[in-house]
C-alpha cells in the first residue's frame, strides 16, 4: 500500500519532475501531486508524494527532511488523512 508524504516549503519552481527525481533517490515513487493555486497557476509550496512502501517512505524522511531542495529546506512528514469540512465556499460569515 502507497505511503503518502507532504512535503512542504518547495521552491515555487519546482517541478513535478524535479520531486519524482528527488525522492527516487530513497525508493520507488508511485505519484507527485503539486499543488497548484488555481488562480495564479503557480506551485503553492507544497505537494504530496506517495512512496510504494513504508520503507521507502521512511528513508526518503530520513534523507530529505530539513535539507536543501533547490535552495530551501524541506519539510517532510507522513500525510495525516484529510479533514471533513462543512460545505461552504470557504468565505467567512460576519454578523451585522
Amino acid at each position: 500500500m502507497p505511503i503518502r508524504l507532504f512535503v512542504g516549503n518547495l521552491p515555487y519552481n519546482a517541478t513535478q519532475n524535479d520531486l519524482q527525481t528527488h525522492f527516487g533517490q530513497a525508493g520507488v515513487v508511485i505519484s507527485v501531486n503539486m499543488m497548484i493555486d488555481k488562480q495564479t497557476g503557480r506551485s503553492r509550496g507544497f505537494s504530496f508524494v506517495d512512496m510504494d512502501s513504508q520503507e521507502a517512505a521512511t528513508k526518503a524522511i530520513e534523507m530529505f527532511h530539513g535539507q536543501d531542495f533547490q535552495g530551501r529546506n524541506l519539510t517532510i512528514n507522513e500525510a495525516r488523512p484529510r479533514e471533513e469540512r462543512p460545505p461552504g465556499d470557504g468565505s467567512i460569515a460576519t454578523k451585522s
